[in-house]
C-alpha cells in the first residue's frame, strides 16, 4: 500500500494540528522532516525543516510501530503548532515526497478494518462517536466501537460452529453407533443463540433512535399555544407565532439535547376542519408526521378535543395557555414557562425508559444480518424436528447462520456498503 498522510484535526486557527502518517514509508518520511524519530510509542521534541534545511516548525513526534498503531501498519504523528500556514507548509513538503500521497476520507480507518484493527461494527461505532451531538450517542457510539458487538457476534457463532460440529460428526458416523445423543445439546445450542438474537434485533430500533434522534411532535387544535411553547422550549423565535387561528401551515423542526438524549421537536399545523386548501395540505402533514413521530404531546384549549388524532398509551395530553388560568391537571404556558420544566421532565423519562432497550446493535444492516441469522436456525431447527435424518439439511442451515453473523463484523460479503460508510468519514480518519 502506499503511505498516506493527512491532517487528523480539524481545519483552522487552533492551538495544536495532528497531521499523521500511516505505511512503510511513513518512518522514513519522518525522519526527513525531522532529522530523527524518538522511539516507538514515545514523544519528542524536533525541528521540522524542508529539503532544504528551512525550518518549517518545533513540534512534538510520535511513532508507532507495525502492529501497534490505529491502521496496524507504521504510524508517525506530528503535533505542530496549529496555524492555517504552518500546517500548509508541512503538508506541502509531505507532498513532494516520493512515495507518499494524500489520504482519501475515511482511509486510515478502512487500513485499520482490512489489517484487523477493528471489524466493520467497530467502523460504524467509530463513525458514529466523530457524529455524536449527545451523551446517550457518545456512550451508544463507544460501546460499539469498544467492539461489544463483535463479542456478541462471536459468542454466537461459536455456539454455532459447535452446533454444527456435532451435526457434522453424526453425519460423519451415520453408518455407526454414536454412542451420545447430540440432540439435546444441539437444541440448548440453537435455543439461546436464537433467543439472544431476538433481543438484539428488537433493540435496534431504539438504538437507531438514539443515534439519529427521537421525534416528538406537538399536536392539538389552532391557536392553543404549540408554536409559543416550541419557541420557548428552542429558546428562540423558530415559529411563527399570533393571536389568528391557524398561522403554522408546514412541520416546523427543533432539535435539542434533552438530559442526553437527540431529540426533535416537531411543531405542527393545527387540527381542524378547514376549507383552506393550503391549511387543509398542512393538517395533512400535521398527522402523518405526528402518526410517525416517537411521541405526541397533545396540547389542548379549552374545549379539549384531538380532532383527526387520539393519544396513545405513553402520550402525553396537557393545557395550553395555562397562564390565563383555568385549566385542571398538566397546564404550560410558552409564554412564561409554567409548568414546561414538568412537561420536558414528562417526555424525558418516556424517552428514556425506551433508550434503555437498546442493544449493542444499532444499524438496519446488523438488523438484517441478524434476521438472516436467525431465520436460518429456524429452518436448522425445523430440520432436526424431523429426526436426525435431516441433520445434514441442518447443518447447512447453520452454515448459512454463520455466514450472516460474519457479514455483522465484516468478514464476509460487506463489499458493498464500504464505500458508503467510509465516504462519510473526515479526511483524516
Amino acid at each position: 500500500m502506499d503511505t498516506i498522510f493527512a491532517l487528523a484535526t480539524a481545519r483552522g486557527k487552533a492551538g495544536v494540528a495532528v497531521i499523521r502518517l500511516s505505511g512503510s514509508r511513513a518512518a522514513e518520511a519522518g525522519q526527513a522532516l525531522a532529522g530523527g524519530l524518538p522511539t516507538p510509542r514515545a514523544a519528542g521534541l524536533r525541528r521540522l525543516t524542508d529539503p532544504d534545511g528551512v525550518l518549517l516548525d518545533e513540534a512534538l513526534v510520535l511513532r508507532f510501530e507495525k502492529g501497534a498503531s490505529f491502521t496496524g501498519e507504521e504510524v508517525v504523528e506530528l503535533h505542530c503548532h496549529g496555524s492555517p500556514a504552518t500546517v500548509a507548509a508541512v503538508l506541502d513538503v509531505l507532498g513532494r515526497m516520493p512515495g507518499l500521497r494524500l489520504a482519501e476520507p475515511g482511509e486510515f480507518t478502512r487500513r485499520a478494518l482490512e489489517n484487523g484493527v477493528l471489524d466493520l461494527a467497530q467502523v460504524e461505532g467509530l463513525g458514529d462517536l466523530l457524529e455524536a451531538e449527545t451523551e446517550a450517542q457518545r456512550r451508544q457510539a463507544l460501546r460499539v466501537l469498544s467492539g461489544a458487538l463483535g463479542v456478541r457476534a462471536e459468542s454466537w457463532r461459536t455456539r454455532l460452529i459447535r452446533a454444527a460440529a456435532l451435526l457434522e460428526a453424526t453425519i460423519d458416523f451415520a453408518d455407526e453407533e454414536v454412542p451420545v445423543d447430540v440432540t439435546p445439546e444441539v437444541g440448548t445450542l440453537l435455543d439461546g443463540v436464537s433467543g439472544e438474537l431476538s433481543g438484539e434485533i428488537d433493540g435496534v430500533a431504539v438504538a437507531e433512535r438514539i443515534r439519529e434522534g427521537f421525534e416528538v411532535a406537538i399536536v392539538g387544535p389552532p391557536n392553543a399555544g404549540k408554536s409559543t411553547l416550541l419557541n420557548h422550549l428552542a429558546g428562540r423565535e423558530a415559529a411563527i407565532t399570533s393571536e389568528h387561528a391557524g398561522t403554522t401551515r408546514d412541520v416546523i423542526e427543533v432539535r435539542m439535547d434533552l438530559h442526553g438524549l437527540p431529540v426533535t421537536i416537531l411543531d405542527t399545523a393545527g387540527l381542524r376542519d378547514s376549507v383552506d386548501a393550503v391549511e387543509t395540505i398542512g393538517i395533512t402533514r400535521a398527522i402523518e408526521r405526528a402518526q410517525a413521530a416517537d411521541l405526541r404531546v397533545f396540547l389542548l384549549d379549552e374545549r379539549g378535543e384531538t380532532q383527526g388524532l387520539r393519544p396513545g398509551p405513553d402520550d402525553i395530553v396537557v393545557h395550553g395557555k395555562a397562564d390565563l388560568g383555568g385549566a385542571s391537571g398538566l397546564a404550560v404556558s410558552g409564554k412564561t414557562g409554567q409548568g414546561v420544566a414538568e412537561l420536558v421532565a414528562r417526555i424525558t423519562s418516556v424517552l428514556e425508559t425506551r433508550a434503555a432497550r437498546a442493544e449493542t446493535a444499532t444499524r438496519q444492516r446488523h438488523r438484517q444480518a441478524m434476521i438472516g441469522a436467525r431465520a436460518a436456525i429456524g429452518d436448522a431447527q425445523n430440520q432436526l424436528s424431523l429426526g436426525m435424518e435431516a441433520a445434514e439439511l441442518a447443518a447447512e442451515d447453520l452454515r448459512r447462520a454463520i455466514r450472516g453473523l460474519d457479514s455483522l463484523v465484516g468478514r464476509v460479503d460487506v463489499e458493498h456498503v464500504l464505500d458508503e460508510i467510509f465516504a462519510s468519514f473526515c479526511l483524516g480518519k
